[in-house]
Parts: structure tokens; C-alpha cells; sequence
């Protein structure tokens, strides 16, 4: 896992008078794993929504290893 840095979203703070801050990670997880859309990952305690499609790194052509999946796991406040 990466962090990520929070992403400030200012776009309607007239409106709602707040800001949206989104936090999120970058996980890569074993060949093979299937994680949706509609998952939520646990990380560091707490309860993470996956956000985007799974990234499949796919076969190395030089060493024919397969990589790793990738998902990223945002959460939201404000």
C-alpha cells in the first residue's frame, strides 16, 4: 500500500459552506486477488470504499512473472 495526499475539492463550498477532502491509498494486492467496485478494504482500522477498476499489472515479458493488482481505496469527508 501507498498513501495518497488529501485532494481538497472547493467546487461548491458556496453552496454547502464545507470542503470535501478525500483520502485515499493505493493498494497492490497478489496476483489473482478479485476485489469490486463494491468493496470496502480495512486499512489501519478503518473502512476504506474502493473506488475505479482493478488494474492488472499482467505478465512481466522478460521474466514472465505476473505483477500485481492494483485498486484504489478512497474515503470522503466534508
Amino acid at each position: 500500500m501507498t498513501p495518497r495526499p488529501e485532494n481538497v475539492r472547493i467546487g461548491a463550498a458556496p453552496q454547502q459552506g464545507r470542503d470535501t477532502v478525500i483520502t485515499g491509498w493505493n493498494v497492490y494486492a497478489p496476483p489473482g486477488t478479485d476485489i469490486r467496485t463494491t468493496d470496502r478494504l480495512r486499512i489501519r482500522g478503518g473502512l476504506w470504499e474502493v473506488t475505479g477498476e482493478t488494474a492488472d499489472w499482467g505478465r512481466n515479458p522478460f521474466t514472465g512473472m505476473h505483477g500485481p493488482v492494483e485498486v484504489t481505496a478512497d474515503r470522503i469527508s466534508g
